[in-house]
């Protein structure tokens, strides 16, 4: 049986090399719909780690009753108990965010980074793992919103988490507030990530001649 990561490597390469935006172009729903603004994109980093470090520890720790068969199910089930609980405490605790996301909290059911990692590394590594890379895919996956929030939110509207950053003349860009901003602003960063990641690439083949 091949090796597996160790928690360190997990949680590294949930970080950078495996960035679950970047790297995996998994969760673009979330991505594209909420990065108008940091406010709203943080929430929703906040509420898909929670999501996908629960459900790391659960399906870890069952990791031995599994049945091929049902694992899916099993996966869904348990993404769907922790999404309730998170859509009820934004509900609860913070109701006008909770109107804002929408119906994109409880979509974090089906967001396939939660149950990629379920199926790649919680249920077939130790709880200690599991936890790493929970965390680690977690933080990748706000860094990228945050990269993608940041740009569109002082483009858009000249603020950064509504504190204002280029001064009361700015014009704003509308578009960066709209759905086209979201896709032009993705397909930038993406391309900067490959030309970045090619370009270190070279540099290690260069070093190692």
């Amino acid at each position: 049986m091949q090796d597996q990561p160790t928690a360190l490597e997990r949680f590294i390469n949930g970080i950078l090399p495996e960035n679950p935006v970047y790297r995996q172009l998994l969760g673009m729903c979330p991505t594209l719909a909420v990065t108008n603004g940091m406010e709203p994109a943080m929430t929703m980093a906040g509420a898909t780690a929670f999501v996908l470090i629960s459900a790391n520890i659960i399906v870890s720790l069952i990791r031995g009753l599994l049945k091929p068969h049902l694992r899916i199910l099993v996966f869904t089930l348990t993404i769907a108990t922790f999404v309730t609980i998170t859509d009820r405490f934004l509900a609860a605790y913070m109701y006008e965010m909770s109107k804002q996301l929408g119906p994109y909290v409880p979509l974090i059911i089906v967001n396939c980074l939660i149950i990629s990692r379920a199926e790649i590394c919680a249920s077939k590594q130790s709880l200690g793992v599991a936890v790493a890379d929970g965390v680690g895919m977690s933080l990748g996956f706000a860094l990228a919103l945050a990269s993608i929030a940041t740009v569109r939110e002082i483009l858009g509207s000249g603020t950064w988490f509504s504190l204002p950053v280029l001064g009361s003349g700015w014009p704003g860009w509308g578009i960066m507030v709209l759905p086209p901003g979201a896709f032009l602003t993705l397909g930038l960063l993406l391309g900067g990530a490959e030309w970045f990641g090619a370009r270190r690439a070279r540099r290690a083949l260069t070093v190692g001649k």
